[in-house]
Order: C-alpha cells, then structure tokens, then sequence
C-alpha cells in the first residue's frame, strides 16, 4: 500500500533557532518552510520535519540517518563545522568515531542542538 509513498522524517526541537540553523547551515539541507508546528527541510527528495515542543526526550537510538559516498570525509568535515561524534563504549571506532559493522558498512553517530541521535552511513565491501 505505502510502496510507492514518500516517506517524511520527523524529530523535534524544544530550540528551534539554533535547530534551524544546525539543519540548515551545518547539515546543508534546504530549508523549506516554518509552518508555526514545525521547521520544514528537504533531504535530498526526503522531507523532514522538525517539530517544535517544549521539552524534547531525545530517543535512545538513531532518529534519523544519512547514506553518503565517503564517511570518512563527511564525519572530518561536520568536524570542521563543529559537529562532536560520539563513542559508544560497547563498540570499537576509529579515531574519527567511525564504526566497522561485521558486514563492513561504516557508521558515525553525532546528536543535533537538542540530543536527537543521528547518523552516516557508508555500505561499503571493506571490513
């Protein structure tokens, strides 16, 4: 039934300012509209909507992720802008935070301004 739908991508902000900004500029993502609920991003033909609230209670896993050609060089440029990687202690990355799954897609996870957890991803033949 949702086959041929489009999927829309949805994480909240209780900072809309500074989120705007960290999507927008940071991220580089289009930035579409304020519909007074929420900020509006296109995503490379993906829509995300970040939702204004009052109080966010950031998931525990990831909210939203992005596949890119080269993560290595994604994760040392958001660096550049500023962006932290997190480490996970129960998983070994590389100097840059970057993650081998057993089937060799590389992984990096970094939080927005309100604690949302997100992620690149590179599937890839290396392991």
């Amino acid at each position: 039934m949702l086959e041929n739908a489009n999927v829309v991508a949805f994480v909240a902000t209780a900072k809309p300012d500074v989120s705007r900004k960290f999507y927008q500029e940071t991220l580089g993502l289009l930035f579409v509209g304020d519909d007074g609920q929420s900020l509006v991003f296109d995503a490379n033909g993906t829509t995300v909507r970040i939702q204004k609230v009052t109080e966010v209670a950031p998931a525990t896993r990831t909210s939203i992720g992005w596949e890119v050609h080269d993560v290595v060089y994604s994760v040392r440029r958001l660096s550049g802008l500023g962006v932290r990687f997190e480490r996970f202690p129960n998983l070994q990355q590389d100097r840059d935070g970057i993650w081998t799954a057993p089937t060799g897609t590389l992984v990096a996870w970094f939080r927005d301004p309100d604690g949302n957890l997100l992620s690149l991803s590179e599937h890839t033949n290396r392991a």
